[in-house]
């Protein structure tokens, strides 16, 4: 018997959160071998293996955000933003901070400058759909 377009075999579906065996079997095994893994991992990287050594770091000391030590002029409307841009870049130009936490910076004042123009935006717009409701009734 064919199953018409759009009509699954079984439409239940597969239960949520069921489990693929392979993954389970796979979990087991590794769970089995964890001490050993984590011992050869160890050993290689005392040996030097550059791979080793990165995964052990990573695990040991993570790259963890953390506060960027430079001030920013206020910011108050998208044009603001134009000015803090420029203190970030005079930031980088004096070695106050770095290229990858100027970049950081940079995207948090572009997220706070387009929040800040969208809402101009939505007032700039509510402000006319109200004058438009008050020259014309039959606009609303």
């Amino acid at each position: 018997m064919q199953f018409q377009p759009g009509q699954s075999g079984n439409p239940a579906g597969r239960p949520r959160g069921a489990r693929n065996r392979r993954t389970i079997a796979a979990e087991r095994l590794f769970d089995e071998a964890a001490d050993d893994l984590t011992q050869t991992l160890i050993g290689l990287a005392r040996g030097g293996h550059p791979v080793a050594l990165r995964m052990c770091m990573d695990r040991i000391s993570p790259t963890k955000d953390r506060p960027v030590p430079f001030e920013l002029p206020a910011m108050a409307t998208a044009v603001d933003a134009v000015a803090a841009m420029g203190s970030v870049m005079q930031g980088v130009a004096d070695g106050e901070i770095t290229p990858r936490e100027a970049a950081q910076v940079s995207a948090v004042i572009q997220a706070f400058a387009g929040t800040l123009s969208t809402a101009e935006l939505e007032s700039r717009l509510d402000k006319i759909e109200a004058m438009l409701a008050r020259t014309s009734p039959e606009m609303r």
